[in-house]
């Protein structure tokens, strides 16, 4: 044992591999052997340095740019998608990840972008992943099993001139929202999603397809990135103003729409939390942008990560609400060569 381990050991430090020390805590069973006692966010083995706001590093041996985490339903797992070639920059494949042991495993990969949305992608009554995919002939809604793999997946949405994005579940599995736009003329438009596509249009639709899409929004505002609420009673979205980017509520019929936030600050990934009371998103801090977490009823919001000079965003609530996943990576993501995915505590409802 070298001297900095047996100086991290009588500080209560674990040596992980590689000889990096990480903040766990010890225990010894009766013959005082050495039981190392490993964190909730990851496995033994792997180093783990929390950051200051208290989130820790889950450590996927993948290259490319981790994103969009979204829990499995059992909370022991994360689909995401990863780009291959930097932030946002694909071919794009989607991966589940264990959280304990780091071990990962590709379930969507065909070369062109595959994603999936944070929140409500992963249905604990259907067992299905829903996701939007750029092969051809262009953007389209897509579901598969949790246990497949590539290959497996189906359409959901098969619509001629117009694209789809960001879709979510609602709690049955039965039925996906999602974000249209009309389909731009000029192929030369490098992301139709934000240039040249017009307003988004937020759509539902039976995920077996038998039924076409109906509107839930009218096109008169730019609405997009529609996640269901796990109670079933409530979708919330992004809708642009005059003020930027918003996050607004609606019924599932898309009646009795509102805002949630509003302000000078921008609003973007948000999701629900496992009763529908609370919804986590990426709020705008200094040209970058931080956790946050709102209380439905009553609109106040809470800080979660206060990381200095770092992007956080598109983050998920677990299925008890006790743990928040997020993508993060220091300074603008824009241009950078990704992001890494963590976890951190999620505030008590009573502490709001």
């Amino acid at each position: 044992m070298n001297p900095n381990t047996r100086q991290a050991l009588a500080k209560g430090g674990v040596v992980a591999k590689g000889g990096v020390v990480a903040g766990m805590h010890l225990q010894y069973d009766g013959r005082m052997r050495l039981i190392i006692v490993c964190l909730l966010v990851t496995g033994c083995g792997a180093p783990v340095i929390p950051r200051a706001d208290g989130a820790q590093l889950l450590q996927f041996d993948l290259e490319g740019s981790a994103q969009n985490p979204c829990f499995s339903p059992e909370g022991d797992r994360l689909l995401f998608t990863r780009f291959a070639g930097a932030y946002n920059d694909g071919p794009a494949d989607l991966v589940i990840g264990e959280i304990e042991s780091a071990a990962t495993t590709t379930l969507v990969s065909d070369g062109s972008d595959n994603i999936n949305l944070p929140g409500a992608c992963w249905s604990p009554v259907s067992r299905q992943i829903v996701f939007t995919s750029s092969r051809a002939p262009h953007d389209e809604v897509f579901v598969i099993d949790d246990a497949g793999g590539p290959g497996d997946e189906v359409p959901v949405t098969a619509r001629e001139g117009l694209l789809a994005f960001e879709p979510s579940l609602s709690p049955d599995g039965t039925q996906v929202v999602f974000e249209s736009h009309t389909e731009p003329a000029d192929d030369d438009v490098p992301d139709p999603e934000d240039l040249g596509a017009g307003p988004g249009i937020l759509m539902v639709a039976p995920v077996d397809g038998s039924l076409p899409p109906v509107p839930l929004t009218d096109g008169s505002a730019d609405d997009r990135q529609p996640n269901w609420s796990p109670a079933g009673n409530a979708i919330v979205f992004q809708r642009r103003d005059g003020d930027g980017l918003h996050l607004w509520l609606m019924q599932e019929d898309g009646s009795e729409q509102r805002p949630l936030t509003s302000g000078s600050g921008e609003e973007t990934d948000a999701s629900f939390d496992n009763d529908g009371r609370r919804v986590v998103f990426s709020g705008s801090v200094d040209d970058l942008a931080s956790v946050f977490v709102v209380d439905v009823a009553s609109g106040e919001r809470t800080r979660i990560t206060s990381e200095a000079a770092a992007y956080d965003g598109a983050p998920a609530f677990s299925p008890d609400g006790s743990r928040i996943a997020f993508e993060s990576v220091a300074g603008d993501p824009d241009g950078s060569a990704g992001t890494q995915l963590f976890v951190v505590a999620a505030p008590d409802e009573s502490s709001q």
